[in-house]
């Protein structure tokens, strides 16, 4: 593998980041850092969409600029995503100069080769969708199905993209590329969508939309959403309609956009078609993943249930993001809807990173210096009952990564963790030691170590302060790649003193971390 690009949908700043943002972000991070362990060359995309009628409405009403009004959100949700270690790449904003002019120029493209055209016309306009609806996919009530607010009528002359020119073409590859939309069966809805597809507005008139790229060929027209935002994923590596840059000649197509389902419509179809429409090879997956609700509920104002990304490690007094990347990555199985609790958080991270993975190091660690002084002797180097499991699990692990079954990868590796505390249980290497066996005692608990070892590579991607604090106790390097991985990874010698031995993860309701009460 030469290269692995991957992107995010890019947030509209209209408003601050929420957890359904972060889910995105902290799934998007954890393939990037997956594939960082496969491959030496990760490009992990992120930003923010900056036009449209909604920032111009908000920052009117604020009583600042629209650009006063991105500029301060876009940081927010950087910010949000450096708490979260999310470690991207680069961070585009629409509003950025290079971006614009691209914009620009794929616009005047597509103008002077006739794929867009101007048209009047008049339709039901959903701000919150920043699109144009068509009758028959309204509610009973004639509101906006994901919104839940009635579109208003619009009379314009607007530039239209001729997406029904290029309808067949992306029927066809969906059908010959079954994992290009993933999960598969979001396919068939795509698929559904295109049967009745209309072409669509590419431009807003000035008169009612002023926060927008100009169209270069006619001053009364802004440029509209989707050739705006959908083109960062091509602009941010340097695409140009005449000299597209090295950069852009090495990564595109990418990998995966990882979106949210609402916006696979316009990632599966007018994507696909402004792409062809520039004569470029199409993305290799676009991965929809499904939302979060909030104690069964789904995320609403009106509710006060939005939580933002950040609330949840302040109210835990976690130090840093492990507990909150984990949970949210296995919260639901590919693709579908995941569900957040402040109880079951708390529950999950318990059992799975303190109680399970973490006692497991720290009582195999603690047990090898009360038994050994921290020594790995040679005798203790044995055939591991455990290794046939563990590097089955490295491939299993990968191949989920592949269909991008995140949550499904990090069930694998907890079932990695309990089948070497069952080996413990079975083994007893506290009862081995009372009984003078201490050869076998000490293959037992090197044995375990061998597979901490994987294990911390394993769930690098989930928890990389966890895994790197368990790699350091372990004296084992976490750049080892995935392919490399051994069961033979503790050296012979002093390993460890009890005073380098360290909880890795402590439990939410630990007195010694004083995290059980909620700060007010």
């Amino acid at each position: 593998m030469e290269k692995y690009y991957l992107t995010t949908a890019i947030d509209y700043v209209n408003g601050a980041p929420h957890i359904g943002h972060a889910y995105e972000k902290i799934l998007t991070d954890i393939i990037a850092r997956h594939y960082t362990q496969r491959c030496d060359d990760v490009y992990f995309l992120t930003g923010t969409d900056e036009h449209g009628i909604k920032i111009q409405k908000t920052a009117a009403e604020k009583g600042i600029t629209p650009k006063e009004l991105c500029d301060e959100n876009a940081q927010k949700f950087k910010n949000a995503w450096k708490a979260l270690d999310i470690d991207y790449t680069k961070f585009i904003r629409t509003t950025d100069e290079d971006h614009k002019k691209i914009v620009q120029k794929i616009f005047d493209k597509l103008l002077k080769q006739g794929d867009i055209y101007k048209h009047s016309y008049e339709g039901l306009y959903c701000t919150g969708c920043e699109c144009f609806l068509n009758p028959k996919d309204l509610t009973e009530d004639g509101l906006c199905p994901d919104h839940l607010k009635k579109p208003e009528v619009v009379k314009e002359e607007n530039y239209f993209f001729k997406l029904t020119k290029y309808k067949d073409a992306i029927i066809k590859h969906i059908k010959e590329h079954p994992d290009f939309i993933v999960p598969e069966f979001r396919a068939n809805e795509v698929i559904n969508q295109l049967e009745d597809i209309q072409d669509i507005s590419v431009s807003r008139a000035k008169t009612n939309v002023k926060w927008g790229i100009d169209v270069l060929s006619d001053d009364e027209q802004s440029i509209y959403v989707w050739i705006d935002a959908l083109s960062n994923y091509i602009t941010a590596l340097g695409y140009d309609t005449e000299n597209p840059s090295e950069n852009f000649k090495k990564y595109w197509p990418a990998d995966v956009h990882v979106i949210g389902k609402d916006i696979l419509k316009f990632h599966s179809i007018y994507w696909p078609a402004f792409l062809l429409a520039l004569d470029l090879p199409l993305p290799k997956h676009i991965f929809a993943h499904g939302w979060i609700t909030i104690d069964e509920s789904k995320m609403s104002k009106s509710l006060g249930n939005v939580i933002s990304p950040t609330s949840v490690l302040e109210s835990f007094n976690l130090e840093h993001p492990d507990a909150f990347r984990y949970y949210m990555a296995t919260s639901a199985p590919c693709g579908r809807d995941g569900n957040y609790s402040d109880d079951d958080f708390k529950e999950k991270v318990n059992a799975h990173l303190a109680n399970s993975m973490g006692n497991l190091l720290n009582r195999t660690l603690s047990m090898l210096v009360k038994y050994f002084d921290g020594e790995v002797k040679e005798e203790f180097k044995s055939e591991n009952p455990l290794a046939k499991k563990a590097l089955g699990t490295v491939q299993i692990v990968k191949n989920h990564f592949d269909n991008f079954e995140i949550a499904e990868a990090g069930l694998e590796i907890t079932s990695l963790v309990d089948a070497a505390n069952k080996y413990v249980q079975d083994t007893a290497p506290w009862s081995l030691a009372k009984e003078g066996k201490m050869t076998e005692c000490g293959q037992v608990l090197v044995n375990v170590l061998d597979i901490m070892c994987i294990i911390a590579s394993l769930i690098y991607p989930y928890c990389p302060n966890i895994a790197s604090d368990m790699a350091k106790q372990l004296s084992f390097d976490l750049n080892t790649k995935l392919d490399d991985l051994k069961t033979d990874n503790i050296k012979c010698g002093k390993l460890i003193s009890k005073e380098d031995i360290k909880p890795v993860f402590l439990r939410l309701d630990s007195e010694f971390a004083d995290k059980s009460a909620k700060k007010s």
